[in-house]
This record gives C-alpha cells, sequence and structure tokens, in this order.
C-alpha cells in the first residue's frame, strides 16, 4: 500500500501542477485581451500575433485544466445516481471510468495529436496572417502533451480509489468533488 500512496501522492502533484500553468495562463490570458482591447479602442492598434495569442492561451487554459478537473473530480458527471452512492461504489465507479474511458480517450488523444503535432512542425506551420505568431507547432504539441496528463490524471483516479477502497481515503463534497479527502 506504501507504493499505492506514493504514487497517488505524486500523480496528484503532477495534476496540481497542471492546474496551475492552467491558472497562469489565464492570468496571462486576461492581460492579453485587457491589453488588445486598449490597444484597439484608445489607441487604434491591432496586433494579429496578440490576438492568435489569445487562443494559444485558452489551448493551454483548456487543455491544462482537464487533468486538473480530473484530480479534483470537477468534471462533467451524471451525477443523479453518484450523489447517492457510497464511497466503495464510488471509486470502483471511478476506476471503471478511468479504465474503460479516460485513459483509452488520452491515449487516442495522445496519439492523433502527435501526429497533429509532428505534421505541424515538420512543414513548419506558422500564422497564415502577416504579423500572426511563427511556430504553430508549439501550441500543437501541447495536445499530445495534455493527453499524457490526462492519462496520469486517470491512472490518479485508480490510485485513489484503490486509498478508498482500502479504507484509508474518502470522498467528500457535494459532487465527491469538492474536494478528494
Amino acid at each position: 500500500m506504501y507504493w499505492i500512496i506514493k504514487l497517488d501522492k505524486s500523480l496528484a502533484w503532477l495534476s496540481k501542477l497542471c492546474g496551475v500553468i492552467a491558472c497562469l495562463a489565464m492570468i496571462l490570458m486576461a492581460v492579453n485581451v485587457f491589453y488588445d482591447v486598449v490597444a484597439r479602442y484608445v489607441f487604434n492598434d491591432v496586433s494579429i500575433a496578440m490576438q492568435e495569442m489569445e487562443w494559444h492561451l485558452y489551448s493551454v487554459v483548456f487543455l491544462l485544466g482537464i487533468p486538473y478537473a480530473l484530480r479534483t473530480d470537477g468534471h462533467v458527471r451524471v451525477d443523479v445516481f453518484y450523489t447517492r452512492w457510497g464511497n466503495k461504489t464510488k471509486a470502483w465507479v471511478n476506476i471503471l471510468g478511468a479504465l474503460i474511458f479516460v485513459i483509452p480517450f488520452a491515449y487516442l488523444i495522445g496519439i492523433y495529436g502527435y501526429s497533429f503535432a509532428l505534421d505541424s512542425f515538420q512543414m513548419g506551420e506558422g500564422s497564415g496572417d502577416p504579423g500572426g505568431l511563427p511556430h504553430r507547432w508549439v501550441i500543437k504539441a501541447v495536445i499530445p502533451l495534455s493527453a499524457v496528463f490526462m492519462a496520469t490524471a486517470g491512472l490518479n483516479m485508480v490510485t485513489y480509489a484503490i486509498r478508498v477502497l482500502s479504507g484509508e481515503k474518502e470522498y467528500v463534497g457535494e459532487h465527491s468533488a469538492g474536494g478528494l479527502a
């Protein structure tokens, strides 16, 4: 059980790191949007690169926010039955959900996302707009990276559920999320 606890804590740390990075990207995106709006309406100046940076940062927020949402149980789920179930039943549902849905889905995203980013890198893809951002492969590379973190978050769902089944931990909160104890 010692190794499960260590693995669970390490995987949780990775998911929390993704959450911190997503949070920082959200702050940078807000600053970017503020700058873009002020530049456009006060100084009548438009920067294509800054506009593209907005959706690049949004991509980071979304893609790295997923592993954090999985870790904190903040993802969308049909809670009609789940909230009424006991900890052991929730643990089994989370184990099966992670093994049947999350990890295989992350694998598919990783495989196709890697090819997508690699193709972009090989052709030297950049913005189609003059003044846009070069090296579009960088943001596309976040897709397979997020798949790796999504898979680790799925594995973390399993390790945490094992700890719940052993009686060491329990799910707390309205959605079992608010958090994980």
